[in-house]
């Protein structure tokens, strides 16, 4: 039996499950503050890790904690007709809930008792608990001959994304926010079971601070609406 207690946490532009990138690196505009927690919280713990450009995060999927885990899953990538077993897959329901992804490490801001990593195009939920941090290392983290299997290619983005004009007024004076917005919906966040061109439906997603309201139409998305969270 082992026991791990987190070195930090993480504040993420993602508030919920639905939405968030299948793989880190797949939305650039996408960021995350980690903040280490006591006593890790220490500026020396990261000293010298402000020469690496990209980070290894070993973290907790917190949200699936206690679920079942099964020897098969459903790829998404595979549109979820599939079956493959569960360690040919980055599937969150595992036997033990850990995950692995290599982010960008844009800054980092020390001062005594507070350390926080700023990140780029990840991949994390909200309130994730960090494990481990390690620096990315081009020279053995780098595989140019290695393969992929089923998911050998990053995915193509399957959809253009344009905005209504409550869309635009919504995001007005932030042109992040609607950056951000553009790059999670081109990846097609919904769930595997929705085929493409089955009509069409409204979604609704939390992004950072904002509601988001969007429609499918075939190959199309269209933003509706974006509302401020508490207004």
């Amino acid at each position: 039996m082992f026991t791990f207690e987190p070195v930090g946490v993480i504040h993420s532009c993602f508030k919920e499950k639905f939405g968030i990138p299948r793989q880190p690196g797949l939305v650039p505009e996408a960021r995350a503050v980690l903040e280490l927690l006591p006593p890790y919280n220490r500026a020396e713990a990261v000293r010298g890790l402000e020469g690496f450009s990209h980070v290894w995060l070993t973290f907790v999927f917190h949200a699936c904690f206690g679920a079942p885990w099964k020897p098969t899953v459903r790829p998404p990538r595979l549109g979820g007709n599939r079956r493959l077993g569960v360690f040919a897959t980055r599937s969150t329901h595992r036997p033990n809930p850990i995950g692995l992804s290599a982010l960008e490490l844009e800054r980092i801001e020390a001062s005594p008792g507070r350390v926080l990593l700023h990140l780029k195009g990840v991949d994390l939920l909200d309130g994730t608990p960090v494990l481990d941090i390690k620096p990315y290392l081009p020279y053995s983290d780098s595989l140019p001959a290695a393969t992929g299997g089923f998911a050998d290619t990053a995915p193509a983005a399957p959809f253009e994304v344009v905005f209504g004009q409550g869309a635009l007024d919504g995001c007005a004076g932030q042109p992040e926010m609607a950056a951000l917005i553009r790059g999670v919906l081109a990846q097609d966040p919904r769930p595997a079971y929705y085929a493409k061109g089955d009509g069409k439906r409204d979604f609704g997603m939390k992004l950072g601070d904002f509601d988001v309201k969007w429609e499918v139409d075939g190959d199309a998305v269209r933003v509706i609406d974006i509302v401020r969270v508490g207004l």
